[in-house]
């Protein structure tokens, strides 16, 4: 991609399902630098749809990290009220509906729960169980699963031009509506960056898989312009054993930081430390500045 290629928009899209780490960080401060050098819009959009997991104190905590590590954002919420006043996902349950009903011809219905999809599969990968039993897509307690195949898919990707590739073996027959009726991750996703413009889209490498499930369904949605993203999966920050960051590891949390009295600076150097660079890094421009650890570029171990 030619450093003069324009954007439009990039987001910041936590989930508030814990508190944000220093991985999150990263990919932060990355998308902040990427719009900064392209004059692009930079949207926070908070992914709530897992209503069983959003709590009000990881909303709370996005927005606190973000000022305490002054990383800007031009457009979205400023505030936890205005978040739940304006932006959760819960305002544009229509536009996922919308979405739903025309993937209809290609999904079916699934009430296999997790222990039975655990016995019958092989290295976690769903079988298809359920894909010919023709189960009503009305049946109460169903999520509805996507019939996949082996399409090609085109990926845009920022410094690596086009990339094609197709679904893993493990987002074979995903899930695009959970039991509870919610649509499910890769479907609100997409369809939120397709409604608010976003053409820039910048993720830790482990999501290539869901990028390449979000694109399968946009091929199958009329007018998706989702497929024209441009796509930089950069490298992660990850545990001594090569483990990714979880929100459950408190301590690399920011707020388990910023309790110890660290300072912004503090944090940054602490991320770039875990990336295996050992210098001061005082902000978010720097961080992102890092070059990748070796052999580990946003596209190393994808195709």
């Amino acid at each position: 991609m030619s450093p003069a290629s324009a954007f439009h928009k990039t987001r910041i899209a936590p989930t508030p399902s814990g508190f944000l780490h220093l991985g999150n960080i990263l990919s932060f401060a990355i998308t902040a630098d990427l719009a900064d050098r392209h004059h692009a819009a930079t949207l926070l959009r908070i992914d709530d749809m897992d209503r069983d997991r959003a709590d009000q104190k990881y909303i709370d905590d996005i927005f606190e990290t973000l000022r305490f590590l002054a990383i800007p954002w031009t457009e979205g919420p400023r505030s936890t009220s205005e978040f739940q006043q304006s932006y959760s996902q819960l305002h544009r349950l229509r536009h996922y509906e919308q979405a739903l009903e025309q993937l209809k011809p290609h999904v079916f219905a699934c009430n296999c729960s997790r222990a039975q999809i655990a016995r019958e599969s092989v290295n976690g990968v769903y079988p298809g169980t359920c894909l010919h039993k023709n189960i009503p897509l009305d049946t109460p307690g169903v999520s509805w699963r996507l019939i996949t195949d082996s399409r090609e898919l085109t990926v845009n990707t920022y410094d690596n031009g086009v990339l094609k590739a197709t679904l893993p073996a493990d987002m074979q027959y995903f899930v695009i509506r959970r039991k509870d009726g919610f649509p499910a991750y890769q479907l609100s996703s997409l369809v939120d960056d397709a409604l608010y413009g976003i053409d820039l889209i910048v993720r830790g490498r482990d999501l290539w898989p869901s990028t390449l499930a979000q694109l399968f369904v946009a091929t199958l949605l009329p007018g998706s312009r989702f497929t024209n993203s441009t796509f930089y999966h950069h490298a992660l920050i990850t545990e001594a054993a090569g483990e990714k960051l979880s929100k459950s590891a408190g301590a690399t949390s920011i707020q388990h930081f910023r309790k110890e009295g660290h300072t912004a600076a503090d944090v940054y150097s602490m991320a770039a430390g875990m990336l295996g660079i050992h210098t001061e890094v005082s902000n978010w421009k720097e961080l992102a500045a890092l070059p990748p650890p070796n052999g580990s570029g946003p596209y190393a171990a994808l195709t």
